[in-house]
């Protein structure tokens, strides 16, 4: 019976919300999506290239017993996310909580980055979270309610050598949130930002093995973390458990920060 009164209270949490999670369909996306479905919420799942990942997350997400939709836009592009928000306020309903999850990531040393190199990293990292936030702020502002995570990386708050225009994009994001959420504390919309560390994705996959062990190495816990994990904290900052929490921004990292 406890169990059923926990899996009941827990689909209700987000019951009659709209989702939207940028970067949805693998990794940290992916397991966000899932569990906000658990949670009761309609999710819009948005993927730039591989179709065939929005899918089995949408199928996830309906298996969840939740509603959902793939949608494809570059988050770099404002025509795409326009685009993007109104078929998802069109099929789901107005976004209530809002991810800011897409992002890429490349390490090389100062020497060979390039304008370019540095540009596109700027375009999807921080363009994307204000083009995003910006095509469904107002929305939230005229319903007086919303809830935004930005998904920023640890890579934001320690020094990254080798990730200088990455690491770069990061603290942005971790700005951005804390401007925005005075900005729209007002409106009862909260800004918050969850910042990983090593997280077991396809992204981390492609590492230097080497790389990857030193850091778990370095890691307090002495592991990596998984995608589940980040999306719980996600969740939480999503959550009325978090009522009395804006601006700010959770590193979950195992303690190596």
């Amino acid at each position: 019976m406890a169990d059923e009164s926990t899996q009941s209270e827990r689909s209700a949490e987000f019951a009659g919300r709209t989702a939207l999670v940028t970067g949805g369909s693998r990794g940290i996306g992916r397991s966000t999506c899932v569990m906000l479905a658990e949670y009761g919420a309609r999710v819009a799942i948005n993927y730039t290239s591989n179709e065939d990942a929005a899918k089995t997350t949408l199928g996830m997400v309906e298996e969840a017993g939740s509603e959902g939709l793939i949608v494809k836009a570059d988050v770099s592009s404002e025509a795409d996310v326009d685009r993007m928000a109104a078929e998802v306020r069109s099929r789901l309903g107005p976004v209530d909580l809002l991810v800011n999850n897409a992002g890429i990531a490349t390490s090389q040393p100062h020497s060979e980055l390039a304008f370019a190199d540095w540009k596109r990293m700027f375009e999807v990292n921080v363009d994307g979270v204000f083009l995003t936030t910006w095509a469904v702020k107002d929305e939230m502002i005229a319903r007086g309610f919303g809830r935004i995570v930005n998904v920023a990386s640890l890579a934001g708050v320690i020094l990254k050598k080798e990730m200088i225009h990455y690491a770069t994009t990061k603290a942005a994001v971790i700005s951005l949130t804390r401007h925005c959420s005075e900005a729209f504390a007002p409106h009862n919309i909260r800004v918050n930002c969850v910042a990983p560390g090593l997280t077991d994705t396809d992204l981390a996959g492609t590492g230097n093995p080497g790389t990857i062990d030193r850091l778990i190495a370095s890691t307090p816990l002495g592991r990596i973390g998984q995608p589940g994990e980040m999306a719980s904290v996600i969740r939480f900052l999503l959550s009325e458990d978090s009522s009395f929490v804006t601006g700010q921004t959770v590193v979950a990292c195992g303690g190596r920060s």
